[in-house]
Formats: structure tokens, sequence, C-alpha cells
């Protein structure tokens, strides 16, 4: 017998907890029925009956993304983002990307090549 009292003794404070502080994060303008500050009240001095309550009654009805957050990429929402406006503009910008990399890879090559050299050089001179 104790032990039902104590899970359900546990299982209400985690409702009350978890409910609680869904109140608190809410909106006030998404919060329906009551006002906010009536809300957590009702939940902090009846913790199961309150918290059940905000369950049915005072929860916002939809669990969208909440107002005024943006997506991380916004550019990704764009209508029609795909499709280039001007094709031809769009193949001159990747014809100078390509190069732009080609001569970037060959600046890298050279690079790797003279570091070769002076490290044959140095190499070279410690055998002397």
């Amino acid at each position: 017998m104790f032990k039902i009292y104590a899970l359900m003794s546990v299982v209400s404070i985690v409702l009350m907890v978890w409910c609680l502080i869904e109140a608190i994060s809410t909106d006030e303008g998404r919060i329906r029925n009551l006002p906010k500050l009536w809300w957590i009240l009702l939940i902090l001095f009846f913790p199961l009956a309150g918290s059940i309550a905000w369950l049915v009654a005072g929860r916002p009805a939809t669990t969208g993304p909440r107002p005024g957050s943006t997506p991380a990429f916004p550019e990704y929402d764009r209508p029609g983002r795909m499709a280039a406006n001007d094709p031809a503009k769009d193949e001159d910008f990747l014809k100078k990307v390509r190069e732009r990399a080609e001569e970037q890879r060959r600046r890298h090559e050279q690079q790797k090549r003279r570091q070769a050299e002076q490290d044959g050089a140095g190499d070279a001179d410690a055998i002397d």
C-alpha cells in the first residue's frame, strides 16, 4: 500500500514540475482561459488538480513553433529558391567559382612542392 502512495506522490510531483515549467515558459498570449499568474498559482497550490487543469484547459491548443522564433536558415524557406533567376548569370557565377577553386588548388600544389624542396635541401645540409 505504501508503494502505491509513494508512486502516486512521485508522479504528482513530476507532473506538477513539468506543468509549472511549461506554464512559466509559455508566452502569456498563447495561454487559454486564465492569466498566466493564476495558472502558476493554481499549479502550485493544487498540484494534481492544477496540473490536470493546465493540461486540459490552460495549455496552448497548438504546439507549433514559438512566436518570434526564426528558423536557423531562413533562406531555405524562400519559395522558388531552387530556380536560378537568370540562368546566364548563374552559369557565369559557377564558372568563376570553379576557376577560383582551380587557382587555389594550383597555388596549394606549388606551395607543397616548394615546401618539399626546402625540406629536401634542409636534409641535404644536415647530412653534410
